[in-house]
């Protein structure tokens, strides 16, 4: 009996995350003769979210040296943000997918259960 409840009421949930855009990003020539860049998107659908983490991984999923402004992001809710990644040119080669995971916040008492990753593959 219970369990077929657990189960209607995980089917009855929306399951909301975030979004990152462009799905498959480019590299683009930057400011700096060594380095590469691209642009990202972010669009937070979580009320419970407001802070993401940007890594960098090669085709194993090893983190990968980079840049940005800021490491973690902080996006309201039902907002968008937009920021540049940075990257040596040697690196972008390896470089297979760029990943924003929301961070949950430890400062209260209410603590989400679900912690999501979006990742966009290089071209």
């Amino acid at each position: 009996m219970y369990r077929s409840v657990i189960f209607l009421i995980a089917l009855g949930g929306a399951v909301l995350g975030h979004d990152m855009t462009p799905t498959y990003p480019t590299w683009s020539m930057s400011f700096v003769p060594t380095a590469k860049q691209t642009t990202m998107k972010i669009f937070n659908k979580r009320q419970d979210v407001q802070w993401y983490q940007i890594n960098v991984f090669d085709g194993e999923w090893n983190p990968l040296p980079f840049v940005t402004r800021y490491k973690y992001i902080n996006v309201p809710y039902l907002k968008h943000a937009e920021f540049d990644v940075y990257m040596s040119a040697e690196n972008t080669i390896d470089a297979e997918y760029i990943c924003s995971t929301s961070k949950l916040r430890g400062n209260d008492d209410f603590k989400p259960i679900v912690e999501s990753r979006i990742c966009s593959r290089f071209k």
